[in-house]
């Protein structure tokens, strides 16, 4: 059985990919900054829950080593805290970059950096980053430079990552999804086609491929989960 930590589990899309991979055996570390509302889960033996402040560096870091004592070994972590935030260049401030790379970057850095080195050290693991579309096309991260910016950096890190650790069986993907299918986004977008965007349970499939023994000869990936969007 492996040990998978989910990050951003209360979320729409953290929930569906909780129910993955629990559907599909696997020991689930599920991780939120809030109480856990999992009702389904609960009852799992294969299921844990943590509140954790992933912003607060030394709180990530004591999590995972805690995970690490418990678990012994983490096979993989679904980094899926992150947020959103509209504004060009003419709107933008330093403080919104800076809010921005705290909530799509560090969260997402602060657990990766000890658990890359705890998959060095076991020779193999799977750390999977959410990146954006806007991040890759410029024309559609002009209007959202704050989030596009911090969610470069996601590309970036998985970039470097994947250099040095070539030759071993450690991986970092980047998954790009377009718009989600969630309530919120059908509210927000009420003349928008839900059908063309991509659905949590659809990103889910993704993310159990990738930690997956179908898996194992994946390198270098990202994954632009478009759908007709």
């Amino acid at each position: 059985m492996k040990n998978i930590i989910i990050t951003g589990a209360n979320g729409n899309l953290g929930t569906a990919v909780v129910k993955k991979f629990l559907d599909e055996q696997y020991k689930v570390i599920a991780v939120d900054n809030a109480n856990n509302h999992l009702e389904f889960a609960k009852s799992s033996t294969n299921f844990h829950f943590d509140s954790v402040d992933l912003s607060n560096e030394e709180a990530a870091a004591r999590f995972i080593n805690n995970s690490i004592d418990e678990y012994h070994k983490i096979d993989g972590a679904l980094l899926l805290v992150g947020g959103f935030a509209m504004g060009g260049i003419d709107k933008t401030t330093g403080a919104d970059i800076d809010k921005m790379i705290s909530l799509n970057f560090k969260t997402a850095y602060f657990l990766a950096r000890p658990l890359f080195q705890h998959m060095m050290k076991n020779g193999s693991g799977r750390l999977v980053f959410v990146g954006a579309r806007p991040a890759i096309r410029a024309e559609q991260g002009k209007g959202v430079i704050a989030y596009a910016l911090s969610k470069s950096l996601l590309f970036k890190l998985a970039e470097l990552l994947n250099a040095e650790a070539k030759g071993k069986n450690i991986v970092a993907s980047v998954i790009a999804p377009s718009t989600i299918d969630t309530p919120q986004n059908r509210s927000s977008m009420p003349d928008a086609k839900p059908a063309d965007w991509v659905r949590a349970d659809q990103i889910a499939e993704v993310l159990e491929f990738i930690c997956s023994q179908k898996g194992e000869v994946l390198r270098e990936p990202i994954y632009k989960i478009y759908n007709n969007a």
